[in-house]
């Protein structure tokens, strides 16, 4: 089948879905009792949540879901820490995260994770790696449960240089737990490592590259977007999975001496002409969430045209939306 894969990051603008979150000042206060009631009740509302989301994410024709990789919160805190089936003690949270996951398949909607900043696997500092690793096999098994088959990281530390720097992350990588190490994806970022700088290791590794586009013009390397997706696209097609891009807009224009702050919507001249054409899971990173996501998706379908048929996707995948358009001009 044909089509882009439309990706919603985290959160929902219009939906009344939300995701409940939990600051270890409020439950580090309360009895052990009270904080797993509490912690438990939590866990409940965020997987009928995800399945709310996947569910509305399948009404809109959006074909993937970045999930909050804090949707257990506290899990991994050093003091308020927790695993699942000591504050799920009848089972409900955990089988509402597997309907979700039964629910995202049947309904072809791709889930991931992004973790946040503090996951750096190339950290020359031990406990800050040991943090790591341990952050990524808690969102393994969270993605194990529902489905998920992506968990998507940045290079992490530059210290020492690139060619150091990346060794420390293969090391890193090789550290990971497997079911980790089989969802795990670099992503290219917007000021230490370009595409080009990941390739390689990607290559070395197995870790496919989520290609960011906006990162690739804010931290350029001399690739173009033709020949980055190319390579990445590589990437994915060695693991079996479709390839996972992500876009957005600066916010202040390119012109601005700091184009790299996302805007409320996608200009569609951001748009590579180079993924016209091509089977892609697409994440909108835009502030207006599943507006942007409708708008943008608008604007490059009502553009369509029959001469661009995407090439072969993994089967496990079915997209959500109809061919891509005809080519918008680039940036630049």
């Amino acid at each position: 089948m044909a089509g882009y894969r439309w990706g919603l990051c985290c959160q929902f603008m219009d939906a009344p879905i939300r995701f409940r979150t939990a600051t270890h000042r409020y439950v580090g206060g309360l009895d052990p009792a009270a904080r797993r009631a509490y912690l438990g009740a939590i866990a409940r509302d965020n997987a009928r949540s995800l399945i709310a989301a996947v569910r509305h994410c399948h009404a809109m024709g959006v074909g993937a879901f970045r999930m909050n990789s804090q949707i257990l919160p506290l899990a991994t805190h050093p003091e308020s820490g927790y695993l699942l089936e000591e504050i799920d003690e009848d089972g409900e949270a955990r089988a509402d995260f597997l309907e979700a996951g039964r629910l995202a398949a049947g309904l072809g909607i791709r889930l991931s994770f992004h973790p946040d900043q503090f996951v750096v696997l190339n950290s020359e500092r031990e406990p800050v790696v040991a943090s790591a690793l341990k952050e990524l096999a808690y969102q393994a098994s969270v993605a194990e449960l529902v489905g998920a088959d992506t968990i998507v990281v940045h290079g992490g530390s530059a210290a020492g240089g690139i060619p150091a720097a990346l060794e420390r992350l293969a090391r890193g990588i090789d550290r990971l737990a497997p079911p980790a190490r089989a969802r795990l994806a670099l992503e290219n970022d917007d000021r230490q490592f370009a595409p080009a700088d990941l390739l390689p290791l990607c290559e070395r590794t197995g870790v496919p590259l989520v290609y960011d586009v906006h990162h690739h013009r804010c931290r350029p390397d001399g690739l173009d977007p033709a020949a980055a997706t190319d390579a990445a696209a590589a990437t994915w097609r060695a693991r079996g999975q479709e390839t996972y891009v992500h876009i957005s807009s600066p916010r202040d224009g390119w012109a601005a001496a700091n184009p790299r702050p996302h805007a409320d919507y996608i200009d569609a001249a951001d748009f590579p002409e180079a993924w016209l054409g091509r089977a892609l899971t697409i994440d909108v990173e835009a502030k207006d969430k599943e507006r942007a996501v409708l708008a943008i998706r608008r604007t490059i379908e009502g553009r369509a045209s029959a001469e661009h048929r995407p090439a072969d996707r993994p089967a496990a995948a079915p997209p959500a939306t109809p061919r891509p358009p005809a080519s918008p001009p680039a940036p630049r």
